[in-house]
């Protein structure tokens, strides 16, 4: 069976970096961080005290009020990012087979804030059981998949990817393969996550996940840095539009790029730590060039999952070593947490969008609030310190990686004939 070419023709995001694609790929090639105290909740007594919040960001601006109390903050941002998505990928819907047209739209953990406001709202009432009916439509990982569905009329493949933060590049791979093997037309795809709560803050940071430099929060992301303490939490969402090409061609929408390949692995190793050779890090990226059919050198760029914990950044690095051997020191490598935070499940969407803005612009974004490179890490590999870099980008690989082990890598290459 002859695979069909997927190819994406729209973009959509919500993130701390910007409220529109524009905003935050200008905030990506500036390289400026959007971390900032908590404004969400009261923070003083957490050990982590910041974030990177979306700013500016009011429900009211996007949805009726009756619809946004019905709608968990991880949902709007996912339907925000998917409008914003159709909307640049010019999609008549009077034109699409809504039987062919797709939903596959992940959340790491979906809608912490509801899980949180209802649990404590039982304890308020001593335990007597007065939910609202809206909490479980509201909480549920699947329900932006299913409101995206509903909103466009989407009757295809339509579920929820759901593995920590490898989500959404899950979700990207599934909707790749459903095109790839003819199963449908289209696909609006990526993921969304709204964790600056009070239970995922202090969740994380009883994990020692989580950076603690509140004393200097703008600079507290600091992947492959000698001086990292963890990850910053970001929040938002990210949505691509990917088509089987020929029925891209025919309805005449722009082409951004094609995805070329992808590659799935699992660790088997910690609930939380990476193995400490990037087992399956090295593998999910051969798997990934594989599929493409690709050989390493023709990758120039690579968003790295790149969280800032201590044995994260080094196990990553030497997955790619040991994949790209010498042509690893050709390759532009950069981490867009350092400006954004981790948006666990809606992370990989997000760096998708910024590999194929790296393809098209040919502009590397940086990994910013570097001070002085980790003695366990290559001095030589090319990080991409804190200034973007200008050069042709042919194919870009973007890394995600999540709790219990899960791997997820898509390639993404200039599009031709």
């Amino acid at each position: 069976m002859e695979l069909k070419r997927v190819v994406v023709t729209g973009l959509g995001t919500i993130n701390g970096g910007g409220n529109s694609v524009e905003e935050f790929w200008n905030t990506m090639v500036n390289g400026i961080s959007t971390a900032d105290m908590i404004t969400q909740f009261d923070a003083a007594l957490f050990k982590t005290k910041f974030a990177c919040e979306v700013k500016n960001y009011d429900p009211l601006n996007y949805f009726e009020r009756k619809e946004s109390r019905k709608l968990d903050k991880y949902t709007q941002f996912a339907l925000i990012a998917a409008e914003m998505a159709m909307k640049d990928a010019g999609v008549d819907l009077e034109k699409v087979d809504h039987d062919r047209a797709g939903v596959i739209f992940g959340s790491g953990i979906g809608g912490l804030q509801t899980f949180e406001d209802e649990v404590l709202n039982l304890a308020r009432n001593n335990m007597n059981p007065r939910f609202s009916p809206f909490f479980i439509p509201k909480m549920i990982a699947d329900i932006a998949a299913g409101h995206i569905s509903m909103k466009y009329g989407f009757r295809g493949p339509n579920y929820a990817t759901v593995s920590a933060c490898a989500t959404s590049t899950h979700a990207i791979i599934d909707a790749f393969n459903y095109l790839r093997l003819g199963k449908a037309n289209m696909f609006i795809t990526g993921g969304s996550e709204a964790p600056i709560t009070r239970a995922g803050v202090g969740g994380f940071n009883s994990m020692h996940a989580m950076s603690t430099k509140n004393e200097e929060y703008k600079t507290a992301s600091r992947p492959f840095c000698s001086t990292r303490d963890g990850f910053v939490m970001g929040e938002g969402g990210g949505a691509l539009i990917l088509e089987e090409l020929e029925h891209a061609k025919a309805r005449g929408a722009r082409i951004y790029a094609e995805v070329a390949g992808a590659g799935m692995s699992a660790d088997a190793y910690h609930l939380t730590a990476p193995h400490p050779e990037g087992l399956g890090a090295k593998n999910v990226m051969k798997y990934a060039l594989s599929d493409a059919e690709m050989k390493a050198e023709e990758i120039d760029y690579i968003n790295v999952h790149g969280t800032a914990t201590p044995r994260g950044d080094i196990a990553e690095t030497i997955a790619i070593k040991n994949v790209f051997g010498e042509h690893a020191y050709k390759l532009n490598i950069s981490s867009t947490k350092s400006m954004i935070g981790h948006l666990l499940g809606a992370a990989g969407a997000v760096e998708s969008i910024v590999s194929i803005l790296s393809v098209i612009n040919g502009i590397v974004p940086p990994t910013i609030n570097h001070q002085e490179i980790d003695p366990e890490l290559d001095p030589k590999l090319n990080l991409t310190i804190n200034k973007a870099q200008k050069r042709t980008v042919n194919a870009a690989l973007s890394n995600t990686f999540g709790f219990g082990g899960h791997n997820a890598s898509v390639i993404f290459k200039k599009f031709s004939e």
